[in-house]
Formats: C-alpha cells, structure tokens, sequence
C-alpha cells in the first residue's frame, strides 16, 4: 500500500466527526468502529460530555484496519502491526509503518490450554513450564486455563528439540542465551539499514518516488539476514561439534591390544 493511495481518502477533513459521521466516512458500521476502538485499533476520540469526536488520525487509521482486513490480515495481526504505532500518525505515515512492519511480523498466535502445552512437550502439566516460558516472552497467559502462544512456529522447534532428548530445563536455559545472541544480531543488521538507506532517505524529506526502493529493501533484508546468519552458524557449529568430538573422543579408554 502506498503512502499517496492511503492520504487521500482523509483530504479535506476540516472538522472532527461523530462516531457515525466517521462511520460514514470511511465506509464501515458504527458497530465496527466501536469494536476496532475496544481492541485499541483507533486512539480515544475527543470527548464532550458523553459525545466522543474523531478527526484525520482516526480516519486514517480506520482506512488502514479496512484495507488491511480486506486482504486478509486478522485483527490480532493488525492489532500488533498498530501497536507501535504514533496514535497521531497520517495516513502516509500509519502506510509506511505497516509496510515496513509486516514483513517482520510473526506468524499468528495460538491460544491452547496448558494440558496441551504439556502434551506437546511430553511432559507433565505444571505452572512451572509456562512461566519460564513467559519468561522467554514466548506465550501468555489468558485470564482462564488457556495460553497463548505468541510465536507458533518457534515453539515447535523447540519441541523438535526436545524430541532428540533435551530437556524443557535445558532447552528453555539454552533458549534464553540464543535470544540474546539473535537480538544483538538484529540490532546489527537493523542499524546497518538505518545508518544507510534509511537516514538519507529521511534526510532527503521521505521522497515519495524513493518509497517503493526503501519498502524493497525492508522486504529483502530480512532473508538476507537470515541467510547470512545461516551460513555463518553452519561454519561456526561446524567448528564447534568437530572440537566436541574430538574432546569426547579423547576421554574414551583404548581398547587393550592383545
């Protein structure tokens, strides 16, 4: 989505409007906009006695949750897209955050309850898993027995791990250092798009003809990232199971010769 396609729908927005006239504007119920504003989709309208009024911001990003809806995305996906969001944010800009956002995103949660947590783990049913896994800022725990699990794909392969005989103890131990390692990673590649392509972007006043080449490079540095890490942990773990082999290997006894 373009910032130019989405700024335009909120020219021309000279006074505030009620939650109908919004409504109206924007093409969508009044029932909806009320449901979008209680997952916090929308920032708290200017209040007047018991009269909420909303201007451009909420215009725009009401155009944002209809267009991001009507390709596909979930309301929880769009409500982690809008959660860093400026609440003021223009349209051009709540465009150019979703489109940089997204492709980061992971996949949809999971709620499941804690029994099939354990089941999945293969191990017994106990607050003391969940909480080191809250801990790990992996899953959340809902107001009844469910659990939602933030990142779905990164908890099977850690119960693939634990299918070759690692411990939840040790996994969740181990987990805790890679987290760390990654993040530093990341903070790295992020920094070296935002002292490149990105400052001079800004500096240049966010040309609207750059936009499409900065929302590429976004898109692509993610992969590259990712297959540069890639490589790089093969070499080192080749390294390192070679050194552990041969360290495990020098503390076997020698057979007697006869």
């Amino acid at each position: 989505m373009s910032a130019a396609r989405s700024e335009q729908p909120t020219d021309g927005i000279d006074r505030e409007l009620t939650v109908d006239e919004l409504a109206a504007r924007v093409g969508v119920t009044v029932r909806n906009v009320r449901a979008y504003s209680a997952r916090g989709l929308l920032p708290p309208p200017r209040m007047v006695g018991r009269t909420g009024y909303y201007g451009r911001e909420h215009v725009a990003r009401l155009l944002l949750v209809r267009e991001m809806l009507a390709e596909g995305y979930s309301l929880a996906m769009i409500e982690r897209t809008l959660a860093s969001a400026p609440p003021t944010a223009s349209s051009a800009t709540l465009a150019l955050h979703r489109a940089l956002l997204a492709p980061w995103l992971p996949p949809e949660p999971e709620v499941i309850t804690g029994a099939e947590l354990a089941a999945r783990a293969g191990v017994a049913e106990g607050v003391e898993l969940v909480d080191q896994l809250i801990g790990l800022g992996l899953v959340e725990r809902l107001d009844d027995d469910r659990i939602r699990v933030l990142d779905p794909a990164l908890l099977m392969a850690g119960l693939q791990v634990m299918s070759l005989g690692v411990s939840p103890e040790a996994l969740i131990a181990a987990q805790a250092q890679v987290n760390e390692h990654v993040r530093a990673i990341a903070r790295t590649y992020v920094h070296m798009f935002v002292d490149t392509g990105w400052r001079a972007f800004v500096e240049a006043g966010a040309p609207r003809e750059q936009l499409a080449d900065i929302l590429a490079t976004v898109t692509r540095l993610q992969p590259v990232a990712a297959q540069a890490m890639l490589a790089a942990f093969r070499t080192e773990m080749a390294a390192e199971v070679a050194s552990a082999v041969e360290v495990a290997l020098g503390e076997l006894e020698e057979p007697d010769e006869d």
